[in-house]
């Protein structure tokens, strides 16, 4: 295991080591909360009890796969603890998601949280955000009409693909990942887009007051 991957490994367990038993927990999406994850079904196993909301189908697999108990938003009302993760935290705490494609699930769930948990390895955490290209799900239909309201908004825009085909979501959509150099007001730009029809949520995750734990990869774990 390389020391990114382990730093991340650290910091997914101690975001689990905040879980209690009889909690409501939202399970995050991607290469560090995919740990946090492992961690929690360990701890599942060990008699831990808790019922999950996954932010996408992977994590939900995964945590099936591991006897974590899964619910849904019809069931409960709220959340007690999210642990996701962030392709950004800027110094103030503002974050960039979505480069997994489940910016929408994520926050949702991060909405329905009373406390939210960023996990991280240092390459994420930037002074200012935009660095990485920000994910907006957009809906398929009239999406080139949605591309050209981001150019205009000074963004560069890229239609996300895999396999030579449009990339689609766990909800159908497709996503734009655009590109607009510093982002020094990320509160203007998130409403900026959202007023944009056809654009379904930004991943732009802003004032959420979140617990971010940044691991390092000389193997220390910081708390935000």
């Amino acid at each position: 295991m390389d020391a990114i991957t382990q730093a991340k490994k650290a910091a997914g367990e101690k975001a689990a080591a905040l879980v209690q038993p009889g909690m409501l927990v939202g399970l995050g999406t991607g290469s560090t909360a995919y740990w946090a994850i492992e961690k929690i079904g360990e701890m599942v196993k060990g008699g831990l009890n808790i019922r999950a909301v996954a932010t996408s189908l992977a994590s939900e697999k995964q945590a099936r796969e591991l006897g974590i108990p899964i619910t849904s938003f019809s069931e409960i009302q709220q959340l007690d603890i999210d642990i996701d993760g962030a392709d950004e935290v800027s110094h103030d705490l503002q974050i960039i998601k979505g480069g997994g494609g489940a910016l929408l699930r994520e926050k949702i769930v991060a909405m329905a949280s009373r406390r939210k948990v960023i996990v991280a390895d240092e390459r994420k955490y930037v002074k200012t955000l935009g660095k990485f290209p920000l994910p907006i799900e957009i809906i398929p239909f009239g999406w080139e009409l949605v591309f050209r309201a981001v150019q205009s908004l000074q963004g560069a825009p890229t239609l996300r693909t895999k396999d030579d085909k449009p990339y689609i979501t766990d909800n159908g959509n497709y996503i734009l990942d655009c590109a607009f150099g510093a982002i020094e007001n990320p509160e203007q730009l998130h409403h900026q887009l959202k007023a944009i029809t056809g654009v379904v949520e930004t991943g732009l995750f802003i004032n959420m007051q979140p617990t971010v734990i940044i691991a390092y990869e000389n193997g220390d774990v910081k708390t935000i």
